[in-house]
């Protein structure tokens, strides 16, 4: 197998892992949300209303419920996670 026959083949099988790792984290999050029974988007982002600067917002939660735009000490944040784990945060459909 001659170097540019092998460069190619790993570069397609790095493509090829790299699309299967993205559908996983897609497919991971989508699950996450539904642990917690929130309504998602098509991309599988959660639709929650920021406590914070309460505006609608579709973003991923992670399995121990902190939205992606969390920022930890922050007490509207933290009350949104409080509200995530328990259920009864604000969605937006």
């Amino acid at each position: 197998m001659d170097r540019e026959r092998l460069t190619q083949l790993l570069r397609s099988k790095l493509r090829a892992a790299g699309r299967s790792y993205e559908q996983a984290r897609r497919e991971f999050d989508a699950g996450v949300a539904d642990t917690y029974g929130l309504p998602t988007d098509e991309a599988g982002n959660a639709r929650i209303v920021c406590r914070r600067y309460a505006e609608r917002r579709a973003v991923p939660v992670d399995a121990d419920g902190h939205p992606d735009c969390f920022e930890a000490g922050h007490p509207d944040c933290e009350g949104c996670v409080a509200d995530v784990r328990d259920g009864v945060v604000e969605t937006w459909d």
